[in-house]
Formats: C-alpha cells, sequence, structure tokens
C-alpha cells in the first residue's frame, strides 16, 4: 500500500533541513506545498545549459570547450531523454525524471560554480538507479559543469552503482514522513499524500 509520493529535489532540501542548514521550518513547508519562488540566475543557467549539451539549444550562449567537455562524458548512444523514474519503498512512491539513459548508465547533468569531490554521495537522484535497473541501468552518474569565477570551465563525473549503500537516503525518507505526520494540517499540496482508492502513480496526478 502507498501512504506517500516523494520525488528527489524536495527530499535533498528535507536533507539539507535536517543536517542545518539555512532553512526554517516554515521554507521547508513552502517546499513541500510548492510555493512558487522566483528562478535563480544559478538555476536557469542549468536547465539552459543541459538544453545545450543535450538538444544544442542556444549552444552559442556556453564556451565550446564546455560543451564539448561533457557531451564527451555522456553515453553514446543516448537511448532515451527526460526518463520517468518510480521505486516503491515501503508504503512511499519515490518518483521522478533522470536527464538521460545509455545502455547500462542513467546521467544528471549538473553545473556549479564550484565543485568539491563526493558532493551527490548522498544525493536521492541515487535512487533512480534502483527505479531503472529492470531497464538494465547499472550505474548512476552526475556530469557536473563547473563554471569558476572568471570565465574558467571544467567537467567533472559522480558515478555510483546499485551496491552504493542507499541508507542515508531511506533514513531520510522515514524521518521525511514523520515531519508530513507532525505537520499535516499545514500541507496544501495533497499530492504528497495518497489516500485510499487513489492511483499511487505520480505522472496521472
Amino acid at each position: 500500500m502507498i501512504n506517500y509520493r516523494f520525488y528527489p529535489s524536495l527530499l535533498n532540501v528535507f536533507s539539507h533541513y535536517l543536517g542545518g542548514g539555512n532553512l526554517s521550518a516554515q521554507e521547508l513547508i513552502d517546499s513541500i506545498n510548492r510555493v512558487p519562488t522566483p528562478t535563480t540566475a544559478a538555476q536557469e543557467r542549468g536547465i539552459s545549459f543541459e538544453e545545450a549539451v543535450v538538444k544544442g539549444t542556444d549552444e552559442d550562449r556556453f564556451d565550446a570547450e564546455i560543451l564539448r567537455k561533457v557531451r564527451k562524458l555522456l553515453p553514446r548512444p543516448i537511448v532515451e531523454t527526460q526518463v520517468y523514474c518510480q521505486w516503491q519503498i515501503d508504503d512511499v512512491l519515490f518518483y521522478g525524471y533522470v536527464d538521460l539513459i545509455g545502455k547500462f548508465k542513467a546521467v544528471d547533468i549538473k553545473t556549479t560554480a564550484s565543485y568539491q569531490p563526493g558532493r551527490y554521495v548522498h544525493n536521492h537522484q541515487n535512487l533512480y538507479l534502483h527505479a531503472l535497473k529492470r531497464k538494465g541501468i547499472k550505474l548512476m552518474e552526475y556530469v557536473i559543469a563547473e563554471f569558476q569565477p572568471g570565465g574558467r570551465t571544467e567537467a567533472y563525473v559522480e558515478s555510483y552503482t546499485l551496491t552504493h549503500p542507499i541508507d542515508k537516503q531511506l533514513e531520510d525518507i522515514r524521518l521525511f514522513k514523520a515531519f508530513l505526520e507532525e505537520h499535516r494540517p499545514l500541507i496544501t499540496d495533497k499530492k504528497i499524500f495518497v489516500a485510499p482508492g487513489d492511483d499511487a502513480d505520480a505522472r496521472r496526478h
């Protein structure tokens, strides 16, 4: 039985909250309720960069060298883009979209101004790997474009396999359920809860 629907970016926000990040309980609740917030310049760049890398859209906005570096790290051939993933974890339907998949690996493209190794070790997108294993996917990779001050660019990869521990992510999910129940009267986005008789597939809502 499924009682909740969670997606990775929200779980990552909750993990940041648990870790003592500069995020209040009210800001977390606003994120749960999908209260609109302005798109930051960094977020807009990330969206545009992904489009440029994968589709060639407005690629003249970016340095040709960083586009080349990132494309070199992508699987060939690219089998599918914007791939829907879902995985049931106890009474939670975990769902979302990964940027692209090849024959054996899934890839999410990231942008940052400053990269530190191991940045995505506890990212909840790592759970996509378990959602996609029936497709033969054995590796989850983050391809990271670093846009340094002064115009310098670099590309990095973080790779995770099905055997990589996910205890931290699963504990976050357990704690998030408890947080939701504690603050249930304040949750206005009811999609996160699955009522009896609901279709749990997140794509249908």
